[in-house]
């Protein structure tokens, strides 16, 4: 699943265990483990590039600045509008091959054709800085948003604002997502759509443990009492290596298909490199779907 419909965003080349990416009018170079192949840098935006990111042999890394980098410069997608910086371990705010997972939830939502009344109800869990709640609210969902991280609640709100969608409906709330899940239980309060994408590793806000493979069933199991009668999508993606997309599938077919029916998928997203036209592989998605 190639994410390709960007404009403000470009894969340029893919060499010797780095990305040279365009975030809009801003060239960085950040480390890959998996890009292990070397060959000649023919392109000359590699000796162009604002930043580039270093691991450290003893862990984490840093940026060198080659040209000025704004504090927050933005880039757009579709009709939505994201804050990017240079952040600590490579990041910069999104993940741009996540757009296939943007555009699918958006469709399924548009599908609909709810009215403003009743508008389809989703549930972004670990929301980071809200990339798939700002598409699902353009597409007339209410969305929850749920993170752990303060700040990455924050900049999601910021992202609305940028986008002329800070009037939706919506709750930003910062929490832990397995608390969050088991109070919505209890209070009897339903989903129409899932989004997860959790992390390998990580802590809550009260310095809860979350290791993904240990945690990942439990959690989609807790996610079943809160989706609606007749739910329309499921969406869960992961970065964790050892994790297939296939077991990831299994794992909603088990959960889902049996009390929903519908249909399961899976795949790797990946984004399209412009050097070679080939694909490099992001991460995994499955999704269940009515």
């Amino acid at each position: 699943m190639r994410a390709a419909q960007w404009q403000d965003y470009e894969l340029i080349d893919t060499l010797d265990g780095e990305r040279l990416e365009r975030w809009g009018d801003i060239l960085l170079i950040r480390p890959d483990p998996q890009i292990l192949w070397s060959g000649e840098k023919r392109d000359p935006r590699w000796g162009q590039a604002h930043a580039r990111y270093q691991r450290s042999s003893s862990g984490g890394g840093r940026w060198t600045y080659y040209k000025k980098v704004p504090e927050v410069w933005k880039i757009r997608w579709e009709d939505l509008t994201f804050r990017l910086k240079t952040m600590g371990f490579k990041h910069t705010g999104i993940f741009p091959e996540q757009a296939v997972n943007w555009q699918f939830a958006r469709d399924k939502i548009l599908q609909e054709h709810r009215p403003p009344e009743h508008p389809v109800r989703v549930l972004n869990l670990f929301g980071y800085t809200g990339a798939a709640s700002l598409a699902c609210l353009g597409a007339g969902a209410a969305v929850t948003h749920v993170d752990a991280s303060k700040g990455m609640v924050q900049w999601a709100k910021e992202n609305a604002q940028a986008s002329s969608l800070e009037d939706r409906p919506v709750r930003w709330l910062v929490d832990d997502c397995v608390k969050f899940v088991q109070r919505e239980q209890r209070r009897g309060r339903t989903y129409d759509g899932i989004i997860m994408d959790p992390p390998s590793y990580g802590r809550g806000p009260g310095g809860e443990v979350w290791k993904l493979e240990e945690q990942l069933y439990r959690l989609v199991e807790l996610c079943v009492p809160i989706l609606s009668e007749n739910p329309l999508f499921f969406l869960l993606n992961s970065y964790t290596t050892g994790l297939s997309p296939a077991v990831m599938e299994y794992l909603l077919g088990v959960l889902l298909q049996k009390r929903f029916g519908g249909q399961v998928s899976s795949g790797e997203i990946g984004l399209p490199v412009t050097s070679t036209g080939l694909t490099l592989p992001c991460g995994s998605t499955a999704i269940w779907q009515r």
